[in-house]
């Protein structure tokens, strides 16, 4: 297999370490800022996706018993091998994706190298939880004494790896390297947008020396394969990132055999602006809706939910910095706004933006069609002011550079609005009193809140609450999420 990710390059699943075609031929990854073909990616059957199950499940028991040293010794061996191909993994990635080159080269790759060197320095260490020795009453099932136990971590076995277009790589990163440090097997599936930089993981952990049917990848433009896998006898786990409408059909269709699920789902991230708030750091956090990734990404602060106080001010500042985002081509490095992933999200997205003007917003800033972009799949940024807390735009996920703002009057209506979504993955607060904004912060239905930033701690568990899914990584968490607990006691 060549490393160039050119339109030419024959690329194929890996199914038990072998390299194979897709039975369903190819499918044209298109580049969402020019429309152009990037490559062609195999088309993956029903019997390929369960072939890499059964692949996954025979490998198992020897990865299980294979020396944590050398678990994670071939993790950074991936490392290694992501930096020295940086410099054509990112082009590809920003051509598939749309991806921004200061998102894509800060963002993209690095951020995929810092979690397999994570998970290495993990590999080699115990997760397993002593327990204090426990006294006993002689009973008639057995005699009294003082029990000891421990809880032992076991790879829960084969994982289905379905990862989202936003951050392919990186997302797919997150979920492999923890579960293969533990003794997992994977079964890799990216997002069929553009899953061609995955492939070339696989490729990299192939030539560092993976054994077969350790990592598969498996690719497909239609649901199928993909479905294939949360139902198999041979996938004990589903790891999935994307929607909440399928993250609920995974949910339902692993119920028959049990499967350990994580869920990483949809957002609709709340910044609560406090009357005392700085509004510099709102605005900063906020805007990233808009200069981060399109505002494709989960959890963002898409509702700005600002006292009415500074209601005016806030709309004002937002309203300045918009129109001054470059939108434009993402190879250039001072572009801030590139393209959304396909014509179909750019239609949905502004069609969320019509629903609000329907619905009585002021649309303070309208984005849709740039006019200075003849190609690709623009949205430029948009500002939808004056919203109700039940209207459209404010209640759904909307996957795009648009933020809507709502009012409020006291901090107990500000937290109602906030919490009165379907979605609980990520919210802020801003707020100069910090001892209020923490106090604030614990009464969010949010899986993770963030104070006065729009910065992570990727140790930190990650996750979310309501139909935001189940389950967390992130940190340590990504190393037990795909373990089971194993209880083990003697007599002392």
């Amino acid at each position: 297999m060549g490393s160039s990710g050119t339109a030419d390059k024959r690329y194929r699943l890996l199914i038990g370490g072998e390299w194979v075609d897709g039975d369903e031929g190819t499918s044209p990854v298109i580049n969402p800022a020019t429309e152009e073909v990037v490559g062609h990616a195999p088309e993956a059957s029903v019997a390929q996706a369960e072939a890499a199950a059964r692949a996954a499940q025979e490998a198992f028991p020897k990865w299980w018993r294979t020396p944590p040293a050398e678990r994670a010794r071939l993790l950074q061996a991936v490392a290694d091998k992501l930096r020295e191909r940086q410099g054509d993994l990112v082009p590809l990635i920003i051509s598939e994706t749309g991806a921004t080159a200061m998102v894509g080269s800060r963002m993209q790759v690095p951020v995929a190298i810092e979690r397999f060197e994570r998970y290495a320095k993990s590999a080699t260490r115990s997760i397993d939880i002593p327990l204090p020795p426990s006294p006993m009453q002689a009973t008639p099932l057995a005699a009294g004494g003082l029990i000891g136990g421990v809880v032992h971590r076991q790879p829960v076995g084969v994982v289905a790896c379905i990862s989202p277009y936003n951050f392919p790589v990186v997302n797919m990163a997150g979920k492999i390297a923890p579960a293969l440090a533990v003794g997992c097997t994977v079964v890799m599936k990216p997002a069929p947008q553009d899953p061609l930089a995955v492939i070339e993981l696989a490729e990299i952990m192939h030539e560092v020396g993976f054994p077969p049917g350790v990592i598969n990848i498996i690719t497909s433009s239609k649901p199928e394969p993909a479905a294939a896998l949360t139902t198999s006898r041979n996938v004990d786990m589903v790891s999935f990132t994307g929607s909440t409408s399928v993250g609920a059909r995974i949910m339902e269709a692993g119920a028959a055999t049990m499967k350990r699920q994580l869920l990483e789902l949809g957002g609709k991230g709340a910044g609560l602006v406090m009357e005392d708030a700085d509004i510099a750091k709102a605005v900063a956090g906020i805007q990233s809706v808009w200069a981060f990734h399109s505002g494709q990404i989960c959890t963002a602060p898409t509702r700005a939910i600002v006292h009415r106080s500074r209601y005016d001010e806030l709309v004002a500042a937002l309203a300045k910095v918009a129109p001054n985002l470059k939108v434009g081509d993402p190879t250039s490095m001072d572009t801030l706004v590139g393209p959304v992933i396909s014509s179909i999200q750019r239609d949905r997205i502004e069609s969320y933006i019509k629903a609000g003007a329907d619905e009585g917003a002021e649309l303070v800033v309208d984005g849709r069609r740039p006019s200075h972009m003849e190609r690709g799949y623009y949205v430029g940024p948009t500002l939808i002011a004056g919203c109700r807390a039940d209207m459209t735009p404010v209640q759904q996920e909307i996957f795009g550079p648009v933020v809507v703002v709502v009012p409020f009057d006291d901090e107990d209506e500000g937290i109602a609005i906030a919490n009165g979504t379907e979605f609980g993955l990520y919210d802020y607060v801003f707020s100069q009193d910090s001892d209020r904004a923490y106090r604030i912060a614990r009464q969010l239905r949010s899986g993770n809140v963030g104070i006065n930033t729009a910065q992570r701690n990727h140790e930190a568990p990650f996750g979310g609450f309501k139909m935001s899914g189940v389950g967390r990584d992130g940190g340590d968490f990504g190393l037990h999420c795909y373990t089971e607990m194993q209880s083990i006691v003697w007599p002392g």
